[in-house]
């Protein structure tokens, strides 16, 4: 079974000021998809906090991670730089085709600045911080995971010539 973590970024999530719904939407929504989920980390807006828990989950051979929160244009909206160093190879599309996905629901989608890519045989996923965002990741993640599971485990592309 592969396995996932969720990481929330929420400085009001972490202090207590309301639950975590977008995590508990992830772990469910992944759980679904098969994937083996412990409960979301949630942590405050924080660069240092928010890469050493994607670190984390890399040494412990993570298969899928997925951040919520902080991919925003606010001042404390920092995901995306506390990803972007632990990225071997970006995967732009992913955030493209969530983008499309969601833009006709929420227009604002397209500030969203989450990053996506693989590091060893880990596939990592920043999405928004709401519950509909990460609705329509699990959409995304459900299209195209398995297939980049496939890849970083070696298996062949296959051919369809």
């Amino acid at each position: 079974m592969r396995r996932a973590v969720v990481i929330t970024a929420s400085n009001r999530a972490s202090s207590g000021v309301y639950e975590d719904r977008s995590g508990q939407i992830l772990v469910e929504g992944l759980a679904a998809l098969g994937y083996e989920v412990a409960p979301s980390i949630v942590l405050p807006d924080n660069i240092e906090m928010i890469r050493s828990a994607i670190e984390e989950a890399i040494d412990a051979q993570a298969n899928l991670i997925v951040t919520t929160g902080g991919t925003g244009i606010s001042p404390m909206d920092l995901t995306p730089e506390a990803t972007a160093p632990v990225i071997d190879k970006y995967l732009p599309g992913i955030l493209e085709a969530f983008r499309a996905y969601s833009r006709e629901k929420v227009p604002t989608t397209d500030l969203s600045r989450g990053f996506a890519g693989v590091t060893k045989s880990s596939l990592i996923i920043n999405l928004p911080g709401s519950p509909g965002a990460v609705k329509d990741g699990l959409v995304i993640i459900e299209r195209l995971a398995s297939h980049i599971h496939d890849q970083l485990e070696g298996h062949d592309h296959g051919t369809s010539n």
